[in-house]
C-alpha cells in the first residue's frame, strides 16, 4: 500500500480571501479553543496524514505533516502533547522500508540540480518494518490506507505484509498483531480529531491507470450492481460506495462516542493534480517521430491501413494520420474500446500474411490514439518512446509510437467517470454524515479546484496546481516530486483549510501558518 500516491493534494483554502488573516506569529494573541476542547488531538487518515510527500515517509518530512502543525496551533489554545510514529531509525533521512532486510519501499524523490529531473535519492533506507513500536500515536495517518482498513483487524499484523494483507507503515506501531488503527486512536481518548480518509478508496485505480478492476463496477461486465465484500478487493480496486459508507459511519460513530468534536474532510478529484495533467496526451512532435520521411512510412505501413480499417467499421477516429507539422497523441490500449483484432487480422492477412497481420490484430485490436480526455500518469514520462520487450515484432515496438502504452499508463474518460462517479458518492456520504453528527467539514475537493485555476493566499502568493518544471517555478508549487502529495508548504495550506473551519464551526479563534516558512521541493547539487 506504500505505494499509493495518494494521495491528492487536496489543498485548499479559499476563504482566506475574504477577510484580514492572523498569523501564527502575531503579537496580538486573543486565541481561543471556542466550542472545542483540543486537550487530546487525534488524525485520522492516510499518507495525507501521515506527511507523506516525494514518494515515502522521512524523518524530515514527517515533521511538516498537517496533523503535526495544527497541534502546534492548538498548543496555543489548552492542546496537549501530539505524537507521531517514530522516524529516528531513518538516520540519513532517506525514507523508504526494509522488512527482514530486504528493501520494500523506495527512497525519497529529490531533484538533481545537474539533471533538473526528480529521482530517488541514492542511499538504502533504513527503517526495518519489523522493529515494532507497538505504541498508538495521536498522528493515526496510515499511508495506503482504504476506509475499511481503518476498522480491520489484522491491518498491523507483521506476517501479513508479504502476503499483502497488513500495511507496513502501520505494523510499525500497531499496539497489537490483531489491533485496529481507529481502536489503536481511540485508545487515546481524543477530545478533538481530524478524519481525512477515503482518497485511496479511488485513488490507486486511478494512479494505475484503472488498469484493475473495481468494487463499484465489475470488470467483467461494468454494471451497477458491485461488490460489497472488501476482502475480495484488489489493491488498486475502487471502493463499493455501500462498503465506504459503512466503514465512514463506523468511523465517525466511534470518534464522536465519547463527545469529541471534529473536522471531516472531502475528497478531492483526482484527475486535477499533477500526476495526471503534467504529461500531455500529444507529445510526439515530428522531430521525436524521426521527421518527415519517418512519419511517411509510419503513415503507411501502420496508421494508413489501421485508419481504413477502423473507418470501415464506424469508428474513423480511433486512428488518424500522423502529422508532420504538429504534435501527434500516443497510442494506448483502451480496455473499454471494441475489440478489432479479428477484423485487423482478416483484411492485413493478404498484404502481410497470416503470422504478422494475426500480430497486428493482437497488438493494436483494442487500440487507439489518445484524446484530451485521456489523462496519461506522470510516470508514463519515462516509458513513451522506449522499446517493448513484449512487442512481437521489432517493427512494432516502440511505446506509445508503434506499440500501446498499457492500459496502467492511461486514465481513459470512461475510467475517469468511474472516478469521478466514485469520489461524488463518497463525498455526499461524507457530508451527509458530518451533518448527522454535528461536525466542521473542509471540502478539500472544493478547493482543489481552486488550486488548479491559480489559488491566491494570506500573502498575496499565487500557487497553481503546476508540477515542478525547473526551478523558475520552484516557489509556485505546492505539490512534492511524486506529483499526488503536498510538499511541507502544500501541507501548510492545508493545515490553513482545517484552521478556517475549525474557527467558523467552533468559534475559536486559532492563528493560521505562515505558509512560506516552509520548504518547498528538494534540490541536491548531485545525485
Amino acid at each position: 500500500m506504500k505505494n499509493n500516491k495518494f494521495i491528492y493534494l487536496a489543498v485548499l483554502s479559499a476563504v482566506f480571501a475574504s477577510c484580514e488573516p492572523e498569523f501564527e506569529n502575531s503579537v496580538d494573541a486573543n486565541y481561543s479553543a471556542g466550542d472545542a476542547d483540543f486537550t487530546t488531538y487525534v488524525s485520522i487518515g492516510n499518507s495525507l496524514t501521515a506527511g507523506y510527500m516525494d514518494g515515502t515517509v522521512y524523518k524530515s518530512g514527517q515533521m511538516n505533516s498537517y496533523p503535526n502543525m495544527l497541534a502546534q496551533q492548538f498548543s496555543l489554545v489548552g492542546g496537549g502533547a501530539f505524537t507521531q510514529p517514530s522516524y529516528e531509525d531513518d538516520v540519513n533521512n532517506l525514507g523508504g522500508l526494509m522488512l527482514g532486510g530486504m528493501q520494500i519501499g523506495t527512497t525519497r524523490l529529490v531533484i538533481d540540480a545537474s539533471e533538473s529531473r526528480p529521482e530517488n535519492i541514492t542511499g538504502t533506507p533504513t527503517i526495518e518494518v519489523s522493529d515494532l513500536q507497538t505504541t498508538a500515536y495521536n498522528n493515526a495517518g496510515v499511508p495506503g490506507a482504504k476506509s475499511f482498513h481503518l476498522i480491520a483487524p489484522g491491518y498491523g499484523n507483521v506476517a501479513g505484509v508479504a502476503l499483502g494483507q497488513a500495511n507496513p507503515y502501520f505494523v510499525r506501531t500497531a499496539t497489537t498483531s490483531s489491533a485496529t488503527v481507529l481502536g489503536d486512536a481511540m485508545s487515546l481518548n481524543p477530545t478533538f480529531f481530524t478524519n481525512w480518509i477515503g482518497a485511496n478508496d479511488v485513488l490507486s485505480y486511478a494512479t494505475n491507470g484503472g488498469a484493475q478492476a473495481d468494487g463499484m463496477t465489475p470488470a467483467a461486465d461494468h454494471n451497477a450492481t458491485g461488490n460489497t465484500d472488501p476482502t475480495t478487493y484488489g489493491g488498486n480496486d475502487i471502493t463499493n460506495a455501500n462498503v465506504f459508507a459503512y466503514a465512514y459511519s463506523t468511523i465517525l460513530s466511534t470518534l464522536t462516542a465519547n463527545g469529541a468534536k471534529g473536522v471531516v474532510a472531502t475528497i478531492p478529484s483526482v484527475t486535477s493534480i499533477p500526476y495526471f495533467t503534467t504529461v500531455p496526451y500529444a507529445p510526439l512532435s515530428p522531430t521525436a517521430l524521426g521527421g518527415d520521411a519517418n512519419i511517411a512510412q509510419l503513415n503507411a505501413q501502420i496508421y494508413g491501413p489501421l485508419d481504413n480499417i477502423f473507418t470501415a467499421y464506424g469508428e474513423p477516429n480511433r486512428f488518424n494520420l500522423l502529422s508532420t507539422t504538429s504534435a501527434n497523441p500516443i497510442l494506448i490500449y483502451d480496455a473499454d474500446a471494441v475489440d478489432r483484432s479479428a477484423e485487423i487480422t482478416g483484411a492485413l492477412t493478404p498484404l502481410l500474411g497470416a503470422p504478422t497481420a494475426t500480430a497486428f490484430g493482437m497488438v493494436y485490436g483494442k487500440s487507439r490514439q489518445a484524446t484530451p480526455l485521456d489523462l496519461i500518469v506522470l510516470p508514463a514520462s519515462s516509458v513513451i518512446g522506449t522499446t517493448n520487450a513484449a512487442a512481437p515484432s521489432p517493427a512494432i515496438n516502440i511505446n506509445g509510437v508503434t506499440y500501446p502504452m498499457a492500459n496502467k499508463w492511461v486514465l481513459t474518460s470512461t475510467e475517469k467517470a468511474r472516478v469521478a462517479n466514485a469520489t461524488a458518492a463518497y463525498n455526499n456520504t461524507i457530508v451527509a454524515l458530518a451533518g448527522m453528527h454535528d461536525l466542521a467539514v473542509a471540502d478539500m475537493n472544493a478547493l482543489m479546484n481552486q488550486l488548479v485555476s491559480g489559488l491566491q493566499i494570506e500573502t498575496g502568493q499565487i500557487y497553481t496546481a503546476n508540477y515542478f518544471s525547473g526551478v523558475q517555478t520552484e516557489g509556485q508549487v505546492l505539490f512534492s516530486l511524486d506529483g499526488v502529495h503536498p510538499n511541507a508548504r502544500g501541507y501548510a495550506v492545508i493545515a490553513n483549510a482545517f484552521i478556517n473551519v475549525i474557527n467558523a464551526k467552533y468559534h475559536a479563534n486559532i492563528p493560521l501558518k505562515y505558509v512560506n516558512d516552509y520548504p518547498g521541493i528538494h534540490i541536491v547539487p548531485s545525485n
